[in-house]
């Protein structure tokens, strides 16, 4: 179980929410004591941080983990948007087809901006935690975005020059594709 130091806990740790965890030092001797509890005992702290009963034949190691995870996350805070959406789509992939290794897709950071010449305009798009930002206008997908551009069905990624540089370097066409990512620019022609 992770160790705390009081100078990466979140401040909000250090006044003590009501009912959550005082300080760090505070969480560290919580989850130092966890062994020390007997099963019911674990079993009735996973109840009140949970607000759900424990699974009937949990083991006392998983018990001891849940309540940590628990601990851990209301003092320093849950797991990120993201994170959330990239494990559902890897569980979307797991009950479909099972093989992972294929799901691995390429993510944009919040704040990475992607510029693409069409036509001789050039479109520049921001992406955002919750999609993408063209023309003072959210957008859920790059797709849709393309779509907009060209009049015609384009996939987003390949659109913005995203998709697998293996395969994109015999691809038609001479638009000048430019990812810009901060101050760091890279050009590249599609006849590369």
């Amino acid at each position: 179980m992770a160790r705390v130091t009081q100078e990466h806990a979140d401040p909000e740790i250090a006044r003590g929410p009501p009912g959550g965890v005082a300080t760090a030092a505070h969480l560290n001797a919580r989850l130092a004591a966890l062994p020390g509890l007997s099963h019911d005992e674990l079993r009735s702290e996973w109840r009140r941080l949970h607000r759900a009963d424990p699974p009937s034949r949990i083991s006392r190691e998983i018990l001891e983990l849940g309540i940590a995870w628990k601990l851990q996350e209301k003092a320093l805070g849950g797991i990120s948007t993201a994170v959330k959406r990239r494990l559902a789509e890897l569980a979307e992939t797991m009950e479909g087809t099972g093989d992972l290794t294929r799901s691995r897709t390429r993510t944009l950071k919040p704040g990475a901006k992607l510029v693409r010449e069409w036509q001789g305009e050039c479109h520049d798009v921001l992406v955002l935690d919750d999609g993408f930002a063209w023309r003072g206008q959210t957008w859920r997908s790059l797709s849709a975005i393309a779509q907009e551009i060209t009049g015609t069905h384009w996939s987003g990624p390949r659109f913005f020059g995203l998709g697998n540089p293996e395969r994109s370097r015999g691809t038609s066409g001479t638009a000048l594709r430019r990812s810009v990512i901060g101050e760091e620019v890279a050009d590249a022609q599609a006849n590369a």
